[in-house]
């Protein structure tokens, strides 16, 4: 499960969590744990929420610092619409692969084109309603914003090139 904030992410490794269901990334290489808020049962929530007894043990297995700054359904207006710089955002879910690949090509991005681009990360998973809008049906997913439009979309993962030219082609629009 990953857990992340504005200027940085955590990964964790969960243990004893009842409601936790395995499932496999498309690759079906990678089996991981699916947990999310609506995954977990009411007794679960309150046993996250508490601090003693908790049946939900963490460990950490990565930390690493973000420059793409987390969106969530509540920010998209301000953040992506009615922004007047330019916006990439990367569609991700915490349980895939080729996602983690993209974001650390973002993240190189986000450094690169900073003042210039504003780059932001959204999970797909919690913030359903925005991926639906967009109509993102398969993960990883990067949009390019210009004056509120969706100007580029670009499905998959592909190499750092890639995303710059199609940066570069809404920078110079």
């Amino acid at each position: 499960m990953a857990a992340s904030s504005s200027s940085s992410s955590i990964c964790f490794k969960s243990t004893g969590f009842p409601s936790a269901r395995p499932i496999f990334s498309p690759s079906r290489l990678f089996p991981v744990t699916n947990i999310s808020p609506r995954s977990l049962l009411l007794n679960d929530r309150r046993s996250l929420l508490s601090s003693s007894g908790s049946r939900l043990r963490f460990s950490a297995l990565c930390v690493h610092d973000s420059k793409a700054t987390e969106v969530t359904e509540r920010s998209w207006e301000n953040s992506v619409l009615k922004s007047e710089t330019p916006v990439l955002v990367e569609f991700y879910t915490s349980w895939c692969g080729p996602c983690r690949m993209v974001h650390r090509i973002i993240n190189e991005i986000a450094g690169d084109y900073a003042g210039k681009l504003n780059c932001y990360v959204l999970n797909a998973d919690s913030d359903s309603l925005v991926a639906e809008e967009y109509e993102i049906k398969a993960v990883p997913v990067v949009l390019l914003f210009k004056n509120g439009e969706k100007r580029e979309s670009i499905i998959g993962t592909m190499p750092k090139e890639f995303y710059v030219s199609a940066i570069e082609r809404v920078l110079n629009s």
